[in-house]
């Protein structure tokens, strides 16, 4: 009897202690993410502040150089940046903003359409590209200095020209494909799909998977979607806008990573860290994106012992040190 009252008593001051817990934590957390992760976050912020009652969670979702520059070169207030290209965080944020990049999920590239697009009763795998070189079909993807989608689909057409022994293929795609079909972000043109006002878009396979929309499956040498290629898919790249105004840099090929980092000026640092927390979960955020259709690295990853050293405590037991 005394046993089972000793029991009851520590599980009772264990529940009490992470309550008091949760309920210190509060304010407003900012984050500024990747539009392709608009779908997950949302259901990731929901389960959250469901945990975290006092906390507030302010997401503002863009193409990730977009988000990254609204802190490098406009000086807005945020505590969390979450990248579908990690690179962005570490050619744009590190060292001066952020001291860590997380690799938390992969991804990879297909072509998008809806039973209305032209030629939907005809498109396969195997024709694709002709498709797109048709005066009648309508295609875009989003903006290159602005979306890592936006330079992914450029690089896929490229090893597309190469993998099928197709010479000038990228060339003759791009001339039939007008700038107006160049959007912000990649999940504005899913509106553009669903609506009829076009035909075909390059998107992520997660966001087809969490908006219904038909896809055309890619090779895993030019899909940029298996790290086994990386040396093959950095035989291309595409030139963006440079970590300074009228700079550019290269973004060369590589499997898809996403990237999350806690910001050194991180309005809410507390709360910060609890939302990171609980992403980085394997039973929270993680098995979200799962769900989602977005596969997640389980660990998380980090570069190197010293980034994950400069992680929060809470944090580092989270992650695995992989390069």
């Amino acid at each position: 009897m005394k046993r089972h009252s000793l029991l009851l008593a520590c599980t009772i001051f264990i529940l009490f202690c992470t309550t008091t817990a949760q309920a210190a934590v509060e304010g407003t957390v900012t984050i500024f993410h990747a539009g392709s992760l608009s779908v997950p976050m949302a259901q990731i912020e929901k389960a959250f502040e469901a945990r975290y009652p006092g906390v507030d969670v302010q997401r503002e979702s863009s193409g990730s150089q977009k988000a990254a520059r609204k802190i490098s070169d406009l000086g807005k207030p945020c505590d969390i940046m979450a990248s579908a290209d990690y690179k962005v965080i570490d050619k744009l944020l590190r060292p001066e903003f952020s001291d860590n990049n997380i690799r938390f999920a992969a991804n990879c590239m297909v072509l998008c359409y809806t039973p209305q697009s032209r030629y939907a009763d005809l498109i396969t795998a195997d024709n694709w590209l002709d498709l797109l070189l048709k005066p009648t079909v309508i295609w875009g993807h989003s903006a290159p200095d602005l979306d890592p989608c936006g330079y992914r689909a450029l690089m896929v057409l490229q090893l597309a020209e190469s993998y099928y022994a197709n010479p000038g293929y990228y060339q003759q795609a791009l001339a039939n494909r007008p700038l107006e079909n160049v959007r912000p972000k990649a999940v504005e043109l899913v509106s553009l799909l669903q609506t009829g006002n076009m035909d075909y878009a390059w998107e992520y396979r997660s966001v087809a998977v969490q908006h219904g929309l038909k896809f055309i499956e890619l090779p895993d040498e030019i899909n940029l979607g298996n790290y086994r290629f990386d040396s093959r898919y950095a035989e291309v790249g595409v030139e963006v806008s440079g970590k300074t105004p009228g700079t550019t840099m290269t973004m060369r090929g590589k499997s898809i990573t996403y990237g999350v980092t806690l910001l050194k000026q991180a309005p809410n640092a507390e709360a910060a860290i609890a939302f990171l927390a609980f992403m980085l979960d394997p039973q929270g955020g993680l098995k979200i994106l799962a769900d989602q259709g977005q596969p997640p690295f389980t660990p998380p990853r980090v570069a190197d012992e010293e980034m994950r050293l400069t992680l929060p405590t809470e944090l580092q037991a989270l992650v695995t040190v992989q390069n």
